[in-house]
């Protein structure tokens, strides 16, 4: 079989332009598309972007989402114990979200349209907005931290050799 990796990969990538063209319209015609926006509001959807992005492509909490799209079996090891083995799908629509789903860069375009059509169309939007922005700040630092932690690690261990 052919493979159609590709087609689906535009496909999905034509939903995106209709999705952005029907948001920007719908915020035009309910009045709500912006002129400017405030600098203290780029940085919330920014960090709101990021933790969305993480929260996807990352955290264990969303496995579930992925596990959706990807091949899941059981298997035993040599040792007696089972694992489940995750694997993407070959080809069609599954691998292509699944795809989008492990790219922070990929996902973060799409996280990024949903945090901004919600923002400019309902001001309930924005506690969410603050809270996933507060959280990315969370996370970035303790990314910080870690990077720091195993910096130390590393340098203790090349000292002691």
């Amino acid at each position: 079989m052919k493979n159609d990796q590709g087609l689906w990969n535009f496909i999905f990538s034509a939903l995106f332009v209709v999705l952005l063209v029907l948001s920007i319209w719908i915020l035009y015609t309910l009045g709500r598309l912006p002129t400017a926006i405030p600098f203290f509001d780029i940085v919330l959807i920014s960090l709101a972007t990021f933790r969305l992005t993480r929260l996807f492509v990352y955290d264990f909490v969303t496995q579930f989402v992925r596990d959706l799209f990807l091949d899941t079996e059981l298997m035993q090891t040599a040792e007696g114990k089972v694992v489940l083995v995750r694997t993407k799908p070959s080809g069609g629509p599954r691998r292509t979200i699944i795809d989008l789903l492990s790219c922070p860069w990929c996902f973060g375009v799409w996280a990024a349209l949903v945090v901004i059509f919600a923002y400019f169309l309902t001001p309930f939007a924005w506690f969410v907005i603050l809270v996933l922005a507060v959280a990315g700040v969370a996370s970035f630092i303790q990314i910080l931290v870690n990077m720091i932690g195993w910096r130390a690690e590393h340098l203790k261990k090349k000292a002691q050799d």
